[in-house]
């Protein structure tokens, strides 16, 4: 088992920058990659970027590149998601999630989930 749980989320104005925090225990983290989701609300949860097992890879939506950065440090057992330039369409619940898929990565192919940290952009 591994359990996540997200931080950092918050209320921000628009252009603003938050670093979402997702810390992992239980089963080794370096096991598995990590992909960050988003899901606004009444719409359906979204894939938003993933990164490696020891985050040589990453690859991100193209609604967010360029603005959203993973990074993972698994000496601390955690993945952050950096967010910059912040809009109003960024409201949302973020949700990290661990897999072994290196591609393909759907709400159903992930392994372990966290309950989310909501963001909210005001304009």
């Amino acid at each position: 088992q591994v359990q996540l749980v997200e931080s950092g989320g918050g209320l921000v104005q628009a252009g603003g920058s938050l670093r979402l925090s997702c810390a992992a225990s239980g089963r080794t983290f370096s096991s598995y990659h990590m992909v960050w989701f988003r899901q606004a609300p009444g719409k359906e949860r979204e894939f938003t970027g993933f990164i490696s097992r020891f985050g040589t890879s990453t690859a991100y939506a193209d609604s967010v590149k360029g603005r959203f950065t993973i990074s993972r440090d698994n000496a601390k057992n955690t993945v952050y998601l950096q967010i910059n330039s912040l809009n109003p369409e960024d409201t949302a619940v973020y949700y990290c999630a661990a897999t072994t898929r290196v591609s393909n990565w759907s709400t159903d192919g992930m392994d372990y989930w966290g309950k989310g940290t909501l963001v909210t952009v005001s304009s």
